[in-house]
């Protein structure tokens, strides 16, 4: 059985760090997000058993955990672009995911071991998550301390849909986990098993229907002359 860390105040960066440090020795960690419970790694090692646990195609790549800024260094957009991923995350405090064309050459990614690279991109895009609660972005900022990548997908079998409380994650997921942090009940718990809102930046198509998706069309369009095409 993983090591579990329970919820307490004050704890969420000290919590980032283990988890970083559980990653970086080749294991998978479960992690609370506003938007659903995630399963990550840094490593091929960590990747082959999130692939392999979730019964997930490797024809579905994962995702990265993300900043604005770190979008804005990474991704391949108009200045205009960056702008828009900025004000939703600043003005209006919401989790979504940007797909886009990417440095290969940035630093970061070049440290990233080619099978993880490979299967956390698709036709030269990735998908960077952003803004999805605290420990996302604990980790997503102490990672790029380090210079490392996190990259993952959500914690449960594939199809399944997505889960909510550490508790409600199926066991042989949580066993394949060197670590696992609970985090309470995710923010945007619902009904219908969703995860984050995915938007292709290069054409503003929707990719995923997630949390928040209508809030986030509604945004694109009142506030920036952009109807997302679902």
């Amino acid at each position: 059985m993983s090591e579990t860390a329970e919820l307490a105040a004050g704890t969420v960066a000290a919590d980032a760090e283990r988890a970083l440090d559980a990653m970086q020795d080749g294991g998978a960690v479960i992690l609370p997000l506003d938007v659903a419970y995630g399963i990550v790694g840094t490593t091929a090692q960590a990747i082959r058993t999130i692939f392999a646990v979730k019964n997930r195609s490797y024809d579905k790549p994962s995702g990265m955990f993300a900043t604005w800024e770190m979008s804005r260094e990474l991704h391949v957009m108009q200045g205009e672009h960056h702008a828009i991923a900025r004000v939703i995350v600043e003005e209006y405090g919401l989790p979504f995911s940007i797909v886009a064309p990417y440095r290969g050459d940035h630093p970061l990614l070049s440290r990233v071991d080619p099978f993880v690279l490979q299967n956390s991109t698709k036709n030269g895009t990735l998908d960077m998550l952003i803004n999805a609660g605290p420990w996302h972005d604990a980790v997503a900022r102490a990672a790029t301390a380090r210079g490392a990548a996190v990259f993952g997908s959500s914690a449960n079998r594939s199809l399944t849909g997505s889960k909510y409380r550490l508790a409600d994650i199926e066991p042989e997921v949580r066993a394949a986990a060197a670590l696992e942090i609970d985090g309470g009940t995710s923010k945007y718990a619902n009904a219908e098993g969703t995860s984050s809102t995915i938007i292709d930046f290069r054409d503003f198509h929707l990719v995923r229907r997630g949390v928040k998706w209508e809030r986030l069309r509604d945004i694109f369009q009142a506030r920036f002359g952009i109807a997302v095409q679902s």
